[in-house]
């Protein structure tokens, strides 16, 4: 239906330069002629001389489709949000470590200097002090001569001197021994500054003095609780996701945040709030159409947000797949009745369409071989006689 605007005069208007105002009206088919100013009367008047100005017609397009056809969600894109800024100096680098055998020399000479002194001093017992006679006897009878006993020279300020000296080497070259595994990294630190990370495996040699926080650096997998959730048209659901992730940068998983399993929790249940309220839990078969049953298109933008948010922080995310959509139990049963209803009706559609184009492949072949001639009446008759039959065949193999 068309319409278009008109100028007649106005004969309850005042004049405007002795002439009546003319008054702008919609024509329209089949309704009688509508002023334009009744529709806009809280409005002020935008036009004070609409002679100098003449109104140009108004043409009121045609709706497209009708009130009965469903609206489709397209696909809202995400924007990206800013990424959260971190110390540009906390950054993983090597440590520097030793060699395990290089701590045990260390210790055993620290352990052997402490046995001497002792020797020194006179304080070692009997029995040990006969056995190293014995062992050194052994040795000095190879070399040519006898070593004398020795009574000992007492515990002075030297022999004090030496057990310290002995004693602290030995606690260095024990205490810094390490074990490395595969999978795992030691993160350094000293008085609160990060010194480096260990990544190396097998027996190794770390400064005793640095803190040791060992950090799992192995690929894992993280199965979320039902998140509360809302789709594109406000029904509550229940979201299980799982996310398969690593600590890529150990100094920003560790020392950049409080608990990089919590952070990345929290970027799940961000990404949840942001992309389920975009798409329809149900959506019609449509061309370019996004639901939460498509769960590969669902799972690539959680997968993209969930690894730009916990990037920054050195977490890296291969993927984030929702594995359980359901409804909240609030409104389960109700959704499910309804979900029932949709196929139920699905199902006559498709069943009556097979029965009317059989109705029809019939009726055709009877005329076009010649086999009956029929009139409208008996066309009509024959008609409702087969689609009866045919629905009720379809119904009871069903």
């Amino acid at each position: 239906m068309t319409t278009t605007t008109s100028n007649t005069p106005e004969s309850e208007g005042p004049p405007h330069n002795g002439a009546p105002r003319p008054a702008r009206l919609i024509h329209n088919e089949s309704t009688t002629e509508i002023p334009v100013h009744l529709l806009f009367r809280d409005d002020p008047d935008p036009d004070p001389d609409p002679a100098s100005v003449p109104p140009a017609p108004a043409v009121v397009g045609r709706r497209r489709g009708t009130g009965e056809q469903p609206r489709v969600r397209r696909s809202v894109p995400v924007r990206e949000r800013p990424v959260p800024v971190v110390d540009p100096e906390l950054v993983e680098r090597p440590a520097r470590v030793l060699p395990g055998a290089a701590g045990v020399l260390a210790g055993v000479c620290g352990a052997a200097g402490c046995v001497v002194t002792s020797w020194w001093s006179g304080v070692l017992p009997p029995v040990a002090a006969r056995v190293l006679q014995t062992l050194s006897g052994g040795v000095a009878h190879r070399l040519g001569g006898a070593l004398p006993w020795y009574e000992g020279a007492g515990l002075g300020p030297a022999q004090w001197a030496a057990y310290a000296g002995a004693g602290a080497l030995g606690l260095f070259g024990f205490g810094g021994l390490a074990r490395g595994c595969t999978g795992r990294a030691w993160v350094l630190g000293l008085f609160g500054r990060y010194r480096g990370t260990v990544r190396r495996t097998g027996l190794m040699w770390v400064n005793p003095l640095l803190l040791r926080r060992r950090v799992d650096v192995r690929l894992r997998h993280w199965r979320s609780e039902p998140m509360p959730a809302v789709d594109a048209n406000g029904v509550p659901l229940r979201v299980v996701v799982l996310v398969t992730w690593r600590v890529k940068d150990t100094a920003r998983a560790l020392l950049g945040i409080d608990d990089h399993q919590t952070y990345l929790r929290e970027c799940v249940e961000s990404a949840l709030a942001r992309v389920l309220p975009q798409v329809p839990a149900e959506a019609p078969a449509v061309k370019d159409t996004v639901s939460l049953r498509n769960v590969d298109a669902v799972g690539d933008t959680l997968t993209r947000l969930v690894a730009a948010d916990a990037a920054p922080v050195g977490l890296e995310v291969f993927s984030a797949q929702p594995t359980r959509i359901e409804y909240a139990p609030e409104v389960a049963a109700r959704m499910q009745r309804r979900r029932i209803a949709a196929l139920d009706a699905q199902h006559r559609d498709t069943v009556l369409t097979s029965v009317v184009d059989s109705v029809q492949d019939t009726v055709t072949r009877l005329t076009m071989r010649g086999l009956v001639e029929l009139d409208d009446y008996e066309r009509k008759a024959l008609v409702k006689d087969l689609t009866v039959a045919f629905y009720t065949g379809h119904r009871e193999s069903s």
